[in-house]
């Protein structure tokens, strides 16, 4: 039997049954789809499955709730908080929450677009089974993809997001950054902007290439436009340089040239551009006169990585200093730019770095994933320094677990049925079925 050819008397069940139906039926008409039209549409979908009351909750740029999505046919549920609410925990945890009610069962499912959480579902259901659950999560997941899409030639989801006025310069670092968390079974990251309506130098980026995890965390001199054109520029040469597959001497060299060109000589960019090898916990990184990361351990600060810098980007610096550490499966690394710790609280005192590993300490003892932990860092810290946050502040966390992902390409045998006979079929010799 030739590869790829079915075993004699199998037949594969390739009919549609009504799942498939109902996700085609959004998947095929997406394409083509208005974003305006996709809440209709997917409040049509749950319609047909027996459900009803769909809310879209979209988490806004501070992190601190859920807002609704207005739309046709959606129920213009008012803000929820992440904390303390059922569509918080679907939110923080990415699972799926359940709630009964008189009337059925309220059910909240995170939307997930990759790993970054976009938001919760909401829809009510008169009862619910395994099927239910399952072509929920699938459709959850359909709708997260719909909508990162749809968001990249509309302002509707973005404006659906604000709480507040937005300064022109935050504008500008929130169409930079990339998804705020990542996860894959060997390491997963997770950061924050604070303030969020009004950050302006402060950017990081990333990217898992094969094996590498890139990570580069930037902090750009100044306020406002001119810091949040600099950082523009920081983190385009920094993507460039990447993709140019080049080491990272080099690629703080082209970093530093862009910087050094085009802006005046009393302006630079602090950097840690890092490369974390996702399969065998080996981390190598430059530092370009940034805060020193943090090693956290078994749930505590073990060491603070300092190592020699490298003068900031922009100042005409030469061969970098290059550090390597191997981290063990668990270790999580915590990078932060400097108005983290040089706010100066209420009281006057300038926070420092004693109450920040302080606040990471009590915070880990929670045992809570990443991204749980880097929001409860970033209010933690916040209530710490009296809620005062005068300059950029970034938090970004790296846990890194290893292991393999190969097992994730592999496909489960399909689902196969006895073929009909035919009558010339039925005059050879035929095998036993092999398939299940």
């Amino acid at each position: 039997m030739d590869e790829g050819d079915e075993p004699l008397g199998i037949e594969i069940d390739r009919s549609e049954g009504f799942g498939e139906r109902l996700l085609g039926l959004l998947l095929d008409r997406a394409h083509e789809l208005p974003p305006h039209l996709v809440a209709p549409l997917v409040a049509e979908e749950i319609t047909h499955m027996g459900g009803r009351d769909v809310a879209i909750l979209l988490q806004d740029y501070e992190q601190l709730a859920l807002v609704p999505l207005p739309g046709r046919r959606l129920v213009a549920a008012a803000p929820q908080p992440i904390d303390g609410t059922p569509a918080g925990r679907a939110f923080l945890d990415a699972k799926v929450v359940e709630v009964p009610q008189p009337d059925g069962v309220r059910i909240y499912l995170p939307l997930l677009e990759g790993t970054d959480q976009v938001g919760v579902m909401a829809v009510t259901w008169d009862r619910v089974d395994d099927n239910d659950r399952r072509l929920l999560r699938r459709l959850a997941g359909l709708v997260a993809d719909i909508l990162v899409t749809k968001n990249s030639y509309t302002d509707i989801f973005t404006l659906a997001r604000r709480r507040a006025p937005m300064s022109v310069a935050s504008e500008i670092q929130w169409s930079l950054l990339p998804p705020l968390r990542m996860s894959v079974p060997q390491v997963e990251l997770a950061g924050v902007l604070e303030p969020a309506y009004e950050v302006a130098g402060d950017s990081f980026d990333y990217a898992l290439n094969d094996d590498v995890l890139h990570l580069a965390v930037i902090d750009a001199m100044g306020h406002g436009l001119d810091a949040a054109v600099m950082a523009t520029a920081a983190i385009g040469a920094y993507r460039h340089a990447r993709r140019a597959f080049v080491g990272l001497a080099e690629i703080y060299g082209y970093m530093d040239t862009v910087i050094a060109e085009q802006f005046s000589p009393e302006q630079f960019v602090t950097a840690q551009m890092m490369r974390l090898n996702v399969t065998t916990g080996r981390l190598d990184w430059v530092n370009a006169g940034h805060p020193p990361p943090l090693l956290i351990r078994d749930g505590a600060v073990v060491r603070q990585l300092t190592v020699e810098t490298t003068l900031p980007v922009g100042f005409g610096g030469h061969d970098p200093v290059v550090t390597t550490l191997t981290l063990r499966p668990g270790d999580r690394l915590l990078c932060f730019t400097d108005g983290l710790i040089e706010e100066h609280s209420a009281g006057g005192d300038e926070f420092g770095l004693d109450q920040l590993i302080d606040n990471v300490f009590e915070v880990e003892q929670r045992r809570h994933g990443v991204r749980t932990t880097v929001r409860e860092l970033s209010q933690a810290l916040k209530r710490a320094r009296g809620g005062i946050t005068s300059d950029d502040a970034t938090i970004l966390l790296v846990e890194w677990r290893g292991g393999s992902t190969d097992h994730l390409a592999k496909m489960e045998p399909a689902a196969a049925r006895p073929a009909k006979r035919t009558t010339q079929a039925s005059k050879r010799p035929q095998r036993r079925p092999t398939g299940p």
